[in-house]
């Protein structure tokens, strides 16, 4: 594996911490900039909206744009917006600086997918993307209890300096380790992005991330109260458990990208059917700290297995135009980091227990697996409609032959 993987791991490492150091931050937020938790909460919120926007819109922005300048540029405009939220005057200023720290965040994995793929052998794509994603999953390990302890010792504008200079790290690992085979123009431009979008498949594909990674989040979203209320866990347990989750996810991400390069969609299949039973299986886990301790490994190995197969057949589906569609299956992570969060609710609000949220979640794991079955089922029938006009070429001449 080439050595500038590692360049795309270390932007995606700074990415993932600072999109998720701000959740155990926000009692230190709210407190210094004088609003209520669920006030500095709207923080996470702008960070993903900026993620679903500038998804799509940077990466057709950038489309006629060296593929190694495109992810400076984006790596670039990710540090600025950690330096803004570090010397935020007030809340709305932050609120404004976590939505420009969200806009690179889609474009940069959905790019760096792509340039990731052209660097090793076809047999080797799969992996390479998760070789990238593995800076976001060990951000869950390393990266976040790192940040989150700085925040509470330093202060929370520490932490956002930090991950700045995290990003400066990448800029220069980027500027010295992308080939320059990169520094061109793709061939293809915005009007072939754009076309590539309009495929049933990659739509389809898109539907299976929402389905799939909602599920993850559904349950995900509420996991602090599972393991406190069911599984019976003091409070500070919480952080050393989401490591768990971390160290799982991790797991998951090597594990998928390997399997798929042998099996893109029967390791999606798989990824999907084991997280609809881990799912279901949330609250019998639950039940005692050790098997709850299990749980939260698991999820993150069944969620995370269908990462790199996902993206890679987004970009499969849309190969002639591939950064605006890997870019947008990063917005649907995202949409479905929110609609899983929002289903997760409702079932807790409805008064179904602490482990409703998983049972949801399994609910959409079921579906993902629906709409990932309509899309082979597309791709069967669009082989077929081709034999089927091959044989229909030839009943003139039979019926010729029996008018005669």
């Amino acid at each position: 594996m080439p050595l500038a993987l590692l360049a795309l791991a270390v932007g995606a490492f700074g990415i993932g911490t600072t999109e998720f150091v701000i959740m155990g931050l926000l009692p230190e937020v709210a407190d210094d900039l004088h609003v209520s938790i669920p006030t500095a909460g709207h923080l996470v919120s702008a960070y993903a909206l900026g993620v679903v926007i500038g998804a799509p819109l940077l990466a057709a922005v950038t489309a006629r744009l060296p593929r190694r300048t495109v992810l400076i540029g984006l790596m670039a405009l990710f540090v600025a917006g950690n330096v803004l939220s570090a010397f935020a005057a007030n809340y709305d200023y932050l609120l404004a600086a976590r939505f420009l720290s969200g806009l690179p965040h889609g474009a940069f994995f959905g790019v760096g997918a792509v340039v990731a793929t052209t660097m090793v052998a076809p047999e080797r794509k799969a992996r390479s993307v998760s070789l990238m994603f593995l800076g976001l999953t060990v951000a869950n390990i390393v990266g976040v209890p790192a940040a989150t302890l700085m925040g509470q010792h330093l202060g929370w504008r520490a932490t956002f300096l930090g991950v700045s200079v995290i990003g400066v790290a990448a800029i220069a690992s980027l500027a010295l380790l992308i080939p320059h085979d990169h520094a061109h123009a793709p061939k293809v431009g915005l009007r072939g992005e754009l076309a590539a979008l309009k495929s049933l498949p990659v739509w389809l594909a898109l539907g299976t991330t929402v389905a799939g990674f909602g599920a993850l989040f559904s349950a995900y979203s509420y996991i602090a109260p599972m393991l406190t209320d069911a599984a019976g866990f003091a409070d500070g347990s919480v952080t050393l458990l989401l490591a768990l989750f971390g160290v799982g996810a991790t797991a998951g991400n090597l594990m998928g990208g390997r399997l798929a390069d042998h099996s893109l969609r029967g390791t999606l299949f798989g990824g999907l059917a084991s997280l609809v039973v881990v799912l279901a299986l949330f609250p019998l886990l639950m039940t005692t700290e050790w098997t709850a301790a299990l749980a939260v490994i698991l999820l993150g190995v069944a969620a995370f297995v269908t990462g790199s197969p996902l993206q890679l057949m987004v970009m499969e589906k849309a190969s002639a135009g591939p950064s605006l569609a890997s870019s947008a299956n990063q917005a649907a992570f995202n949409l479905a980091n929110a609609g899983g969060a929002w289903i997760g609710g409702l079932a807790l609000a409805a008064g179904f227990g602490a482990t409703s949220p998983a049972l949801a979640g399994a609910v959409l794991a079921v579906l993902g697996l629906g709409v990932a079955g309509t899309a082979w089922g597309v791709d069967r029938r669009r082989t077929v409609p081709g034999r089927e006009r091959v044989v229909a070429a030839h009943v003139p001449e039979q019926a010729r032959a029996l008018h005669s």
